[in-house]
């Protein structure tokens, strides 16, 4: 920055403004709608320094595609967390290379490893694929519970639409259910506030009934948050962690396009926590 001369501030200054507005829409189309939720603020500058430069480019099918794959990289890979600068520098011109001319994928690309076991450690919003996860759920289609409704940018803040846990964390407490599993985002998904409420801290037998939708509507509504509604509607949370699990590693691969790699992490796992305190279960009926 400190070598920056003028003619280059006036030649790049309005196209670089284009291209982070082209970066804001294409978080959007990726349901990244709120800043709570984005995996991380630093992976933007070079998001906004690719679409800027790729400026037409970028905007086929397939441009947009590789684009989304090597931003869903760094997330689910965690590479934007600590010295990034290197990184920076050398996504600029490999991803334009590679989106323009089909060279060699980018090194972001090549470096990301997603680990299975990562998924019992992300438990909270201070990790990029914990967030990543809620988005990738969203734009699955995830729709609500008692309406049927996908969200969409003015519902996600008009129906306060936030990750909530599946199978209630009281209902885990009194079932011997380990907070590593009742805590992690294996067992939440995006909810609306009135949802979340009739879920309260209840059997996920008792409250689906209490939603009063349609057993098969419902059942579909399920799906599109990746869960299985057989386990759910017998309270079997093995069964339901189990499948929920291998449908989000699906997902997650098919976002990176790269296989999952098997073992555990080593590297930005949040530290070990009781039940989290952020996203407390309601335990108030919606007409109260």
């Amino acid at each position: 920055m400190l070598k920056l001369e003028l003619d280059d501030y006036r030649r790049w200054a309005d196209p670089l403004m284009r291209g982070f507005e082209r970066a804001a829409r294409f978080l959007r189309s990726q349901r990244l709608y709120d800043a709570r939720f984005l995996p991380y603020g630093s992976q933007l500058i070079p998001l906004a320094a690719i679409l800027t430069v790729l400026d037409r480019d970028g905007e086929s099918h397939e441009a947009r595609g590789k684009v989304a794959r090597w931003y869903w990289c760094g997330v689910f890979g965690e590479l934007y967390g600590g010295s990034i600068e290197t990184r920076f520098a050398r996504d600029l011109p490999q991803v334009v290379k590679w989106v323009r001319e089909g060279g060699p994928e980018p090194a972001t690309i090549y470096d990301a490893e997603f680990a299975e076991n990562r998924l019992l450690t992300l438990r909270t919003r201070n990790s990029a694929a914990y967030k990543g996860i809620y988005a990738m759920l969203l734009k699955e289609g995830a729709r609500d519970w008692r309406t049927g409704e996908e969200s969409t940018m003015q519902s996600y803040f008009d129906e306060r639409i936030d990750i909530h846990h599946v199978f209630p964390q009281q209902w885990c407490r009194d079932h011997g259910i380990e907070a590593e599993r009742c805590d992690s985002v294996v067992n939440k998904t995006p909810l609306t506030a009135r949802t979340n409420r009739s879920i309260g801290g209840n059997a996920p037998s008792g409250y689906l009934d209490r939603l009063d939708v349609p057993a098969r509507d419902l059942d579909q509504y399920l799906r599109t948050h990746l869960i299985d509604p057989a386990p759910l509607r017998q309270d079997d949370f093995d069964g339901y962690f189990a499948a929920r699990k291998a449908a989000l590693l699906k997902t997650i691969h098919e976002a990176m396009g790269k296989p999952i790699a098997s073992g555990t992490v080593e590297e930005g796992e949040d530290p070990p926590a009781d039940y989290e305190i952020v996203q407390q279960d309601s335990m108030v009926s919606e007409d109260t």
